[in-house]
């Protein structure tokens, strides 16, 4: 079976990207901050046959972030493709936001994939392998008080691509999703305020099977950047 690592699997789009892909024959490689949430997964996803391993890992305290890596990955294999699905959002005025919060996005939105990708990525020249970075059309648009997302996710749209050039070489494969609003317990989360209809959102299971249609594409072929917005507008 192929495998899998996919950040943020606890909850939202990446537990029902890690459900799909396990229903689809894949192994799995979990991170997250919630152990307890991991383990249930683990346990809802043991009839498919899929090999479930985890760890729990807050992504925003970088010095874990190797170890907890490297760990995961000697328990189990080398993925042949890794999700960096995790991630943060603040919404407020742009300059009112403190240095600590800033920082607290930053490292999870983007240095973080930073970080995984270095532990990761060079395990995977030996024979090839898919790099996706959950993205937002953030990344592309300025949003009033959505300011640090935008920036963050504008940044992760360029470091994907800057490693998508450097990793050609070696047949690694890197592309961005770049995601309108999607229907996540994010909006649920309490750095973020927002009025918006959930319901005209993209589903999880949307976007999951769009990260498992990726995943399928052969090795000689590369998305670099798909998007998927809702039909019924640009949110």
């Amino acid at each position: 079976m192929p495998t899998a690592l996919i950040t943020g699997a606890s909850r939202g789009l990446g537990k029902s990207t890690a459900k799909l892909f396990a229903s689809a024959g894949w192994d799995l490689l979990l991170i997250a901050r919630d152990e307890d949430a991991l383990d249930q997964l683990s346990i809802d996803l043991s009839p498919t046959g899929s090999s479930v391993l985890y760890r729990p890992l807050d992504l925003s305290k970088p010095n874990l972030i190797s170890p907890a890596i490297e760990d995961l990955i000697n328990d189990g294999q080398v993925p042949e493709v890794l999700i960096n699905n995790a991630g943060v959002a603040w919404t407020g005025d742009l300059l009112s936001m403190s240095l600590e919060k800033w920082e607290w996005l930053m490292q999870v939105n983007l240095t973080s994939v930073f970080q995984v990708c270095s532990s990761v990525v060079p395990l995977m020249r030996n024979k090839g392998g898919l790099i996706v970075n959950v993205s937002s059309h953030a990344s592309r648009n300025a949003f009033s008080q959505w300011g640090a997302y935008c920036v963050s996710k504008a940044a992760l749209s360029s470091f994907t691509k800057c490693l998508a050039e450097e990793e050609r070489k070696h047949l690694i494969r890197a592309c961005t999703l770049t995601l309108g609003a999607v229907n996540t317990s994010l909006w649920d989360t309490e750095t973020v305020q927002s009025n918006f209809d959930r319901e005209a959102m993209l589903s999880e299971d949307d976007v999951a099977a769009e990260l498992l249609h990726l995943a399928q594409q052969p090795s000689h072929l590369v998305v670099e950047d798909l998007t998927l917005m809702p039909a019924v507008g640009k949110f």
